[in-house]
């Protein structure tokens, strides 16, 4: 009777041997930290087993409790002599001669209990409001996108709510449309306006780079109405260039998760320039030479990859509407990644710091802006209108010094003379603010404006 506890003992450990047997590798490779830097560590003994993208985990040790102390870092470079690695976290704690274990490609496992929850890069939650749930499938945070001959076109037409966009600048679902501005023309209010727009079954925002003090006032202002809806993946401007860099694709994974089940998805990714500046920290780290204003040739090769994940799915799924903001530097529209970017969308919204200073909100510059997709938005009696208010805004804009000089007299030009009295109340009609009611018919509130003014 007295061997019976042993036993129990020996079949408890045989128990945890083959659990830990089927979730843990039995063989596990490792490496050991060969060079430090700010910017990156070298590793050495990992090359012929590890691919570029993919992770490892720093630790001071190979034993368990070391481990879970240990820090994740990408693979950038790879070398006959070793391997470069880009950390995720700030201060990994580590020292040179330290083991580092290959981690294999990131994944993450989104389920429908995540819409409401705010997460970091990793896909882990940040709220304070528990853990998350799993779905049964891992998903790759650099999935390709769906194939061309299979994608569904795009067709159907949407309404956002914001005037200026619904009749000028119109979005369809699974369009991808471009935000470009400089800092402080009212970017990130735009956004949040459009955030609310109720055409969506899911939200799915990244702020990339963002203070910590807005992330808090986005999610809880610009998300309101649509909170219960939206998923938010957050990586803040003193988090780690591969976070910045990280948290887009993440976001893009769990728009994808969603859009394959079948939702419109709505997809905010703020900004795409930071993305750029935290994917050329990355690349610089590796040793890519600059080539455009301090921009390295695998951002530009970066930035269509994520863009094209965005769209229709393939014929019978959902789509995922993409609004990329672009922060151009000093208001120069024509910086390597506006361009690149510009390139790449369906259409650029463009925001005037000139209209900005004269206080009209959303700041939209209607003759810089287009839409490549308005044409499925547009009836024939639409897009008629919409040509003749643009060669009326253009008139009035390209006389404005005339005017201001006086040599301007009504009475000599009728098409200028309807300019002069037309122009400034569609101005005052395409004016909206986050606390405005969002607009249910756009042309029909622009037609009921101009009625007295006609």
């Amino acid at each position: 009777m007295s061997s019976l506890p042993a036993a129990d003992g020996a079949l408890a450990k045989l128990e945890r041997a083959m659990t830990q047997a089927a979730t843990e590798p039995l063989v596990r490779i490792s490496g050991a930290v060969a060079e430090l830097s700010p910017s990156h560590a070298r590793v050495a003994g990992l090359s012929p087993f590890v691919k570029l993208g993919e992770c490892v985990r720093f630790g001071l040790g190979a034993d368990a409790e070391a481990e879970s102390a240990s820090s994740r870092g990408e693979v950038v470079r790879i070398d006959p002599h070793g391997v470069i690695v880009k950390t995720f976290e700030a201060g990994a704690l580590t020292g040179l001669g330290a083991r580092v274990f290959c981690a294999g490609p990131l994944r993450i496992a989104p389920h429908p209990g995540w819409k409401g929850r705010v997460v970091n890069a990793f896909g882990a939650p940040i709220d304070g409001a528990g853990p998350l749930p799993q779905g049964d499938r891992g998903a790759m945070i650099d999935a390709p996108p769906p194939s061309a001959m299979r994608r569904a076109r795009v067709a159907k037409p949407l309404r956002t709510g914001v005037r200026v966009i619904d009749i000028f600048t119109p979005l369809c679902a699974g369009q991808r449309i471009g935000i470009f501005a400089g800092s402080g023309v009212g970017k990130s209010t735009l956004l949040a306006m459009l955030a609310g727009s109720r055409d969506f079954d899911t939200v799915v925002v990244a702020l990339v780079g963002e203070r910590g003090r807005e992330v808090r006032e986005f999610l809880d202002d610009a998300l309101a109405a649509n909170r219960a809806i939206s998923v938010a993946v957050v990586a803040t401007g003193d988090e780690t260039p591969s976070m910045r860099r990280l948290a887009p694709r993440t976001a893009m994974a769990i728009a994808e998760f969603f859009r394959d089940r079948g939702d419109r998805v709505l997809l905010i990714i703020d900004s795409v320039t930071r993305f750029a500046h935290a994917a050329r920290d990355v690349a610089l780290a590796a040793g890519e030479p600059p080539v455009a204003r301090g921009y390295t040739p695998s951002v530009f090769s970066d930035l269509p990859k994520l863009l094209e994940r965005a769209g229709p799915g393939e014929e019978g799924g959902g789509s995922i509407t993409g609004v990329f903001s672009v922060l151009v530097d000093g208001d120069d529209h024509n910086d390597p990644v506006a361009d690149a970017v510009r390139g790449t969308l369906d259409g650029h919204i463009v925001l005037d710091r000139a209209i900005a200073d004269q206080g009209r909100f959303p700041a939209v510059n209607v003759l810089g802006s287009i839409s490549r997709l308005a044409q499925i938005a547009w009836t024939d009696e639409q897009r008629d209108l919409v040509l003749k208010l643009r060669g009326m805004i253009a008139r009035f804009e390209d006389t404005s010094d005339l005017r201001l000089m006086g040599g301007y007299k009504a009475g000599q030009d009728a098409d200028l003379d309807q300019a002069v009295v037309l122009v400034p109340k569609i101005y005052k009609t395409l004016q909206q603010s986050p606390q405005s009611t969002p607009s249910a018919d756009a042309f029909r509130e622009l037609a009921q404006s101009l009625t007295g003014a006609s």
